[in-house]
C-alpha cells in the first residue's frame, strides 16, 4: 500500500514538472507562476462511515494580456467506503468496504479571458473554460475516469478596499462505465476585504446542483486568508464546511505560490 502511494506521488510530480517546463518556455512574453499545497476534507456523504481525502496539487499559471492559462496536476489519497468518489460524493452502487488508495488525480486545464477589465468602474468580467482529464484511476475510486467540461462567467466589483464577486457555470460530465452523472449548474458568491497592502480575508459560498440519484445539491462555505509574502511569493490558507450529504463536512488547506 505504501509502495503504491509512493509510486502515485512520483507519477504526479513527474507529470507536473514536465507540463510546467513546457509552460515555462512561454514565460518571456507574459507572467508565469507556480504553486503547490495541500487540501484535506472529511465527510460521510450520506453514508455511515467517514471518507477522508488528501489532495496535493502542483499548479502552473501563465498570464499574458487578457488571457490566463492554468494547468493543475494533483496527487490524491482517499480513505473510506469504495462507493465515494472525490468531487462527486456517493457515486456508485453500495459498497461499504473501507479502502485506502492513492495516486495521480484528475489533471485540469483552464483557460480564462478577461472580457471586461474597466479600471474606471473597477469591474472585471472573466470567461473561463475547463477540461478535466480522466487521469485518476476509477478502479481505485480516485475519479470517474471520464473527461469533463465546464464553462463559467465571473464578475468582480472593487469597492475601495473591499470586493464582491460572483460566478455562474455549467459542467458537462463525460461518459464512464459504472457512473451515471447528471450535468449540473454551479455558482458562487463571495466578499473580500483588504487589510494593508499584503493581507486580505474573504468568505465564499459555493453551490452545485445534484449530480447523481443518491446526492443532493452541494453547498460549501469557505473562509480564506491571502498573504503576500513578497513581490514574488504569496500564501493562502482556508477552512471550509459543507451543507448536506453531498458535501464534505469539514476541511481546509494551504497553498504557496511563486511568481517568476
Amino acid at each position: 500500500m505504501k509502495m503504491r502511494r509512493a509510486q502515485g506521488l512520483i507519477y504526479a510530480l513527474s507529470a507536473g514538472l514536465i507540463s510546467f517546463y513546457a509552460i515555462s518556455q512561454m514565460s518571456v512574453a507574459g507572467t508565469l507562476s507556480m504553486g503547490s499545497g495541500v487540501d484535506y476534507s472529511s465527510g460521510k456523504y450520506g453514508g455511515t462511515s467517514e471518507t477522508s481525502v488528501t489532495y496535493i496539487p502542483i499548479t502552473g499559471k501563465y498570464e499574458t494580456g487578457d488571457w490566463l492559462y492554468k494547468l493543475t496536476v494533483p496527487y490524491v489519497s482517499v480513505t473510506g467506503p469504495a462507493n465515494v468518489t472525490p468531487n462527486i460524493g456517493l457515486a456508485v452502487y453500495a459498497n461499504k468496504n473501507i479502502r485506502t488508495d492513492a495516486g495521480l488525480g484528475d489533471i485540469v486545464a483552464t483557460t480564462s479571458y478577461s472580457l471586461i477589465n474597466s479600471r474606471s468602474k473597477n469591474v472585471v468580467v472573466d470567461l473561463t473554460g475547463k477540461i478535466k482529464f480522466g487521469t485518476a484511476d476509477k478502479y481505485k475510486g480516485l475519479g470517474s475516469g471520464a473527461i469533463d467540461y465546464a464553462a463559467e462567467v465571473s464578475i468582480y466589483k472593487i469597492l475601495a478596499r473591499s470586493s464582491i464577486f460572483a460566478s455562474l457555470g455549467y459542467k458537462v460530465f463525460g461518459t464512464s462505465q459504472g457512473y451515471t452523472l447528471n450535468n449540473a449548474l454551479f455558482g458562487s458568491l463571495g466578499v473580500s476585504q483588504k487589510f494593508g497592502e499584503r493581507t486580505s480575508v474573504g468568505l465564499i459560498y459555493d453551490y452545485r446542483e445534484p449530480v447523481t440519484i443518491w446526492s443532493d445539491s452541494q453547498e460549501m462555505w469557505t473562509l480564506y486568508l491571502n498573504q503576500k509574502i513578497s513581490l514574488k511569493w504569496k500564501a493562502q490558507t482556508y477552512l471550509f464546511s459543507g451543507v448536506g450529504r453531498s458535501s464534505p463536512a469539514v476541511g481546509g488547506g494551504a497553498m504557496l505560490t511563486k511568481k517568476f
